[in-house]
């Protein structure tokens, strides 16, 4: 046991790495250059200062001016959307026949979707008709439909608008673009189409609210043919490309490690906060408050991480070059996670999501063959520099608190990746050319995180981990309902259970009956209902409801659906 112990102490005496630059005086040579044309300190911060300067003007300057957007005429500036934003977000959330989502005819407005829509997908089991989907994205028929003599697509009104808009032509997926959207009211017979790489769902019966889009042609003036298509383009990119080239700039001419992380920090913490991966808001201003609201912490957590960890990486560092490519390219990959490691079907780390996700079992397995060998090469370099029983004993003490926090009663835990950062950048403390690599990843990884996300608990409910799922609760038997004839049936609702407060009704995916009991009655009043399209099936739903103590309702989990087919006849769930 001794002699392991030896042996986990290293070697005496220690080996302490340096990363030595290949080419050195090439690797030097920016860095040279800028000593030789500012030669005094005061000199440096200026030029420094104005470098930072011109980023900041052209940046902000150009995102300001791309997301107030240019004017499309008749309907002013677009509505900046997600790639995930719908007009009807679920049954329960619309409310009775949808009455809170209206209105559903005779509005259009101009919208711009962001780059990477493809992308966009359900990540929880979302019923349309008697089937359910997961995992691909939410496109909701797009049949041909003529509008002001252009042809355009039928959608169903809880389509995402982004995905619908790249599934009909409108936007690259590449650089985004804007459209008109223009409610149709209510329609039937969405029929999939397979168009741009998306295929969409079908859905025969009515739905209150539809859609179509178009793009909206600036007139030229004199001709009588229209003029030019209005153009909205992400402009994420060409910033990112403009930030890259500014950051390879300080890194290779920058020699301070203090000052090199603290500009990148800077520089790389806006990119994603205002361009790159922004979290959801329809104004310039909106994201510089919620960038500038979750950049004091952050930073505050950047340099803890600094002064105990990224210094020994960092300070000393004559090979600009590798720091470049290593730790720098390394950083962008991280902060880029939504390109990047989004791409991996791994939506949460959560049990829930493992299963139910096909390949993210398989996707797991490899990252945790790729964390076992990096493990192993620290765990080198750390017992070489006489280190590894020190980082043994930290990384126990963290592993003890994580089993304490998997023992907390009625919470899950939740390892968001910027969590998942900071409890591994202490082992990437080294000066070697891998632990640049590691080391920059994890850190572009933390600032994707709390830039985009904000620092969210380690311990979560599972309602809030559910998001769109179920709640696991055991739905109301479908009862058999009275046929009255081929187009008219009745649900009849007695002896509710004594611990809810009445049950809901969803039709073709809407919500059209909710009855609420009353004093000492465990009954409610009959759901009689009528086709609404003749030779059209017809799909039900039932979910107990509770009130909340404040007003308002939940629901319990709905029953699978139920079809009444064309013919009369209504047929259960198998």
């Amino acid at each position: 046991m001794n002699g392991f112990v030896a042996w986990l102490r290293g070697p005496v005496p220690p080996h302490v790495y340096r990363v030595r630059p290949w080419f050195p005086k090439w690797q030097t040579a920016p860095a040279r250059f800028v000593d030789r044309w500012a030669h005094t300190r005061n000199m440096k911060i200026a030029l420094l200062a104005g470098g930072l300067v011109v980023w900041i003007l052209v940046f902000f300057l150009s995102l300001k001016a791309a997301v107030a957007g240019q004017a499309i005429p008749g309907y002013g500036h677009p509505v900046k959307l997600s790639c995930h934003h719908r007009l009807w977000s679920n049954a329960t959330d619309c409310g009775l026949n949808g009455d809170l989502c209206r209105p559903f005819d005779e509005q259009s407005f101009a919208f711009s979707c962001p780059a990477g829509c493809s992308n966009a997908i359900l990540l929880e089991p979302y019923n349309i008709g008697n089937r359910s989907y997961n995992y691909r994205p939410l496109v909701i028929g797009g049949k041909p439909f003529r509008l002001d003599g252009r042809n355009s697509g039928l959608y169903r009104g809880d389509s995402s608008i982004c995905a619908s808009a790249l599934h009909a032509g409108l936007i690259s997926d590449a650089k985004g673009g804007c459209g008109i959207l223009h409610r149709r009211g209510e329609r039937d017979n969405f029929e999939n189409y397979t168009k741009n790489g998306i295929e969409s769902i079908p859905f025969q019966p009515s739905f209150p609210m539809s859609f179509v889009l178009t793009r909206q042609i600036t007139p030229s003036p004199g001709s009588s043919e229209g003029g030019k298509l209005v153009e909205c383009v992400d402009v994420r990119w060409s910033l990112f490309a403009f930030t890259v080239i500014m950051t390879v700039i300080f890194s290779v001419t920058i020699t301070s490690a203090p000052v090199f992380y603290s500009v990148i920090f800077f520089v790389v913490w806006f990119q994603v906060a205002m361009a790159s991966d922004p979290p959801g808001s329809d104004s310039f201003y909106g994201l510089l408050q919620v960038g500038l609201g979750r950049f004091l912490p952050g930073a505050f957590v950047g340099f803890v991480l600094y002064y105990f960890c990224i210094r020994k990486t960092l300070d000393g560092l004559e090979a600009h070059v590798d720091k470049t490519v290593l730790w720098l390219g390394a950083c962008w990959v991280g902060a880029l996670n939504s390109d990047t490691f989004d791409r991996i079907p791994i939506s949460r780390l959560t049990p829930h999501d493992l299963q139910q996700q096909p390949g993210a079992v398989t996707a797991l397995i490899i990252i945790i063959g790729v964390l076992i060998v990096t493990f192993f090469i620290q765990a080198h370099s750390f017992r070489r520099e006489g280190r590894l029983l020190s980082m043994l004993r930290f990384y126990g003490i963290l592993v003890l608190g994580i089993i304490l926090l998997l023992l907390v009663p009625r919470m899950n835990l939740r390892l968001h990746h910027y969590i998942l950062a900071l409890l591994l950048i202490p082992g990437t403390a080294l000066q070697t050319r891998p632990s640049l690599l590691f080391q920059g990843l994890l850190l572009g990884l933390f600032i994707n995180g709390i830039a985009r996300w904000g620092f969210d608990s380690i311990l979560q409910t599972p309602a809030s981990l559910l998001g769109d799922g179920r709640l696991g609760t055991k739905p109301p038997p479908v009862v058999p309902p009275h046929l009255n004839d081929r187009n008219h049936l009745t649900f009849s609702f007695t002896d509710l259970p004594s611990h809810v407060d009445g049950i809901s009704v969803i039709v073709n995916d809407v919500l059209r009956y909710q009855g609420m009991k009353v004093k000492d009655n465990d009954s409610v009043p009959d759901f009689t209902w009528s086709r609404q399209r003749r030779n059209q099936p017809e799909y039900f739903q039932l979910g107990y409801v509770h009130s909340n103590a404040l007003g308002g309702q939940w629901y319990e989990d709905f029953s699978v659906p139920s079809t009444w087919a064309a013919s009369g006849d209504f047929f259960y769930p198998a």
